[in-house]
């Protein structure tokens, strides 16, 4: 009985480890370059106002001149609701200037530091501004 106990205790612990590790992964920023990239003229495709991150999708041009699809990662829209963002923040067709923690694969995928509108107006990503690496 008392191996039965102690039996169920580890496993519960294991279980409750590899849980919890895979929710720090959720938040980690390994795969993210640490310099930001910035991306101008890009044309916003679709904004997600979406948990647990809100998603921006966009159309810019390389250096050679074809059109890359990217998708970036924002805040939640809770958090982005903090520093002013709404649904109506960004709309399909809107040209935006992009400032991205690119991913390390080279994927046109990243998490966003902060972007700015045509107007000039600049929308962080978080109540910091954006300014630090997540890491």
């Amino acid at each position: 009985m008392m191996k039965n106990k102690l039996f169920m205790s580890a496993a519960c612990a294991i279980v409750v480890l590899v849980v919890s590790g895979t929710l720090f992964a959720h938040h980690g920023t390994p795969a993210y370059e640490n310099k930001l990239t910035e991306l101008k003229g890009a044309t916003v495709t679709r904004f997600s106002w979406a948990n647990p991150h809100a998603l921006i999708d966009f159309d810019v041009k390389d250096a050679n001149g074809n059109v890359a699809h990217w998708v970036v990662e924002t805040a939640a829209p809770q958090a982005l609701k903090l520093v002013g963002w709404s649904k109506a923040s960004i709309q399909p067709g809107d040209v935006i200037t992009v400032y991205v923690y690119a991913t390390k694969t080279g994927a046109p995928v990243g998490r966003l530091n902060h972007i700015i509108l045509a107007d000039g107006t600049r929308l962080d990503d978080t109540v910091l501004g954006g300014e630090k690496h997540p890491n």
